[in-house]
């Protein structure tokens, strides 16, 4: 059975920094580009960065330069460092794994003054 579960949320101040965790078991990790994204109260979900089995990254633009996903394939986690936190970056952060239909339950970072 594939699972992810994720960690690290939170409760931080504007200017602030998280680091969101993601173990996966049940597949050869390796193999899938793992992807965080994020769904704020009334919003769509959206991609927030994904990173492939070789290491290779993307990120939404309104994250550029403050979030780096990372992952550590011997265990099976994948990382999203979150720097510079916003107001905006409030949200449930999800991992998946791409291209599947396989997410985690979720993990909660709220940013407030």
């Amino acid at each position: 059975q594939v699972q992810l579960v994720e960690s690290g949320g939170g409760l931080v101040q504007p200017g602030g920094s998280l680091r969101l965790s993601c173990v996966a078991s049940g597949i050869i990790f390796s193999s899938y580009t793992m992807g965080w994204y994020r769904q704020a109260p009334e919003k769509q979900r959206e991609l927030v960065a994904q990173i492939s089995g070789r290491g290779r990254t993307m990120y939404e633009d309104s994250v550029k330069g403050r979030f780096t996903i990372s992952r550590d394939n011997a265990k099976n986690t994948v990382y999203l460092e979150m720097t510079s936190l916003k107001f905006e970056d409030a949200a449930v952060y999800y991992c998946r794994i791409l291209p599947l239909e396989v997410w985690g339950q979720g993990t909660l970072v709220t940013v407030s003054s």
